[in-house]
């Protein structure tokens, strides 16, 4: 079996491993945006495969059994390394990540920058449909990755859970609003996802020393329990790879979240 992989892994380093056995590349979003030109030998994955809309609630988890139907039809193994990329701000890739590990699979890795680091690095973008040979994931779910809405009402105020609103200011404060009330979840900071992206860097991540910077000016350190959400935690998932990245090992995600929070009539919220 080969090495590990880091969790955020750079083109040059994946090109290097392109048509390992062991290896699976999937490209997450659109058929459009897989068909104009991919990693070479990497599989195609829709976004909605891996959420579950129960409206006006989107974003959820769906249940194991349709996550096993879905990584088994991509020819996903336990032994599998998974390395993960979208052609937009890699937050659907990210998504992808978090499911996996939650459904606990932890061998996956993010391609820094994704498609677009990729493309303008000069590497060699592919046309052809790689043969997929299907497989019989079985899902081992880790609860440890996820944080629902019973969950959060319990650790509002704890000590040492944080709540992290990676969306807008304009959501943050309720000018913005996207559900049945507008605001936020009673004590969460605040700190928009993109900020995390170097766009003058083929959207890879910033700096690890900038990363450290935004999150040491909300005084977020690695001894706290931290619950990252957005609207329906696509964003949040990207936020959610980058504190696990820099160390954080107590990091949760909330699907569904505001459009589940913000649309029950029983949930605090802040607003302002």
């Amino acid at each position: 079996m080969s090495d590990e992989l880091p969790l955020i892994l750079e083109p040059d380093a994946l090109q290097a491993l392109l048509g390992q056995s062991d290896l699976l590349v999937v490209h997450v979003g659109t058929r459009a945006g897989y068909v104009r030109g991919h990693i070479p030998g990497a599989v195609h994955l829709e976004y909605d495969a891996i959420t579950w809309d129960r409206p006006p609630v989107s974003g959820l988890l769906p249940h194991p059994a349709h996550l096993e139907r879905v990584f088994s039809g991509i020819g996903l193994t336990a032994d599998t390394r998974v390395v993960v990329y979208d052609d937009l701000g890699g937050a659907q890739a990210a998504r992808l990540l978090w499911t996996l590990h939650v459904m606990g699979h932890t061998r996956v890795s993010f391609l820094n920058g994704g498609w677009h680091a990729w493309a303008t690095g000069g590497l060699p973008l592919s046309l052809r449909l790689p043969r997929v040979r299907p497989s019989c994931y079985r899902a081992r779910v880790n609860s440890q990755y996820l944080a629902e809405r019973d969950y959060i009402l319990a650790h509002l105020g704890a000590r040492n859970t944080t709540l992290l609103d990676v969306r807008s200011a304009e959501e943050f404060s309720g000018e913005k609003r996207h559900a049945a009330r507008g605001g936020h979840i009673p004590g969460a900071l605040h700190l928009e996802w993109t900020r995390a992206i170097d766009p003058e860097r083929a959207m890879r991540l910033r700096p690890e020393a900038e990363l450290r910077a935004l999150l040491g000016a909300l005084n977020i350190n690695e001894s706290q329990e931290l619950i990252v959400y957005c609207q329906t935690h696509r964003r949040s998932s990207h936020t959610y790879v980058v504190l696990r990245a820099l160390g954080y090992d107590r990091v949760r995600g909330y699907p569904g979240a505001w459009s589940e929070w913000g649309n029950l009539s029983d949930t605090p919220v802040e607003t302002g």
